[in-house]
């Protein structure tokens, strides 16, 4: 008799531990160009997205992951209109990213024109029309060779890549850091995801550590995301700009000043609180 199949969307973070969700149903599955891609629908976090068997984003939770890569960074930026963002087909970082009314054109370099047509076809609920929003430009290729080539500055840049695990890993890399400080304004600020420090602590901290290599301001913070299991561990580098120079208060008064909506984690007392580090973080990067 045939093994029925497994009805749990899994992901492993180490090989001795990981978190599940259960599946209702397959809405899509793929080996595009580049990578496995599957879309499941789930009754705990709506829809997910798996690439190489890594989850990305959920309908349900993505506000974890996509409010704090993306405010943190740009609630500290004066006037920011030009956001780039390497990676980050599904749209979520973009969404975020058109919610400031300063923001003139935000471009996202994609290697995977699939991921992109998943997210237009299921992830409505991430992106909310941000993938078709005139001052969205999506480029479609390798994000590290369009960070050499570009002479454009900009504001932000948001690393919304998969972990720094195989091909991914060259973008982790202090090249690819001093490309991003060169594609920079002065007081721009790169914002990115470096995994758990629990269940990565190497891959933590290094990458704290090739970030210092480049930037003169690098803060790490901490925010639990349903999705991946865990603590996970994202940083702000800057050669000008520290967010932690901004008070809950001023904060919270950029928020209205720009008229910042539907924010379902991010205010004020947040951005103070993901900066606050326990001892065995600060232990690591030490």
């Amino acid at each position: 008799m045939s093994k029925p199949a497994d009805p749990r969307v899994f992901e492993a973070l180490t090989p001795e531990a990981g978190v599940y969700f259960l599946s209702a149903a397959v809405l899509a599955r793929q080996k595009t160009r580049y990578q496995a891609m599957a879309v499941y629908q789930t009754p705990t976090l709506g829809k997910i997205l798996q690439l190489d068997g890594a989850s990305m984003t959920s309908e349900r939770d993505e506000f974890f992951y996509h409010e704090n890569i993306v405010h943190p960074a740009l609630i500290t930026q004066r006037s920011p209109r030009r956001a780039l963002v390497i990676g980050g087909g599904d749209g979520g970082s973009a969404e975020e990213l058109l919610k400031y009314a300063s923001i003139e054109r935000v471009v996202i370099a994609e290697l995977d024109p699939d991921v992109v047509d998943a997210a237009r076809q299921h992830l409505q609920a991430v992106h909310r029309g941000a993938l078709d929003d005139p001052r969205v430009d999506i480029l479609i290729g390798d994000g590290y060779a369009y960070l050499r080539q570009t002479g454009e500055k900009f504001d932000v840049i948001v690393m919304d890549l998969p972990d720094p695990v195989g091909p991914a890993a060259a973008l982790y890399s202090v090249d690819f850091f001093e490309n991003c400080d060169r594609a920079l304004q002065a007081a721009g600020t790169l914002a990115l995801h470096i995994g758990s420090p629990f269940f990565h602590p190497e891959r933590f901290a290094q990458s704290v550590e090739k970030l210092r290599d480049v930037f003169p301001i690098v803060r790490p913070y901490l925010v639990h995301v349903p999705l991946y299991g865990a603590w996970w561990g994202m940083v702000c580098a800057s050669r000008e700009t520290d967010p932690l120079s901004l008070t809950e208060s001023e904060v919270d008064a950029r928020i209205v000043e720009r008229n910042i909506c539907d924010l379902q984690f991010y205010n004020g007392a947040m951005h103070r609180a993901v900066f606050a580090l326990p001892n065995f973080v600060k232990a690591l990067i030490s």
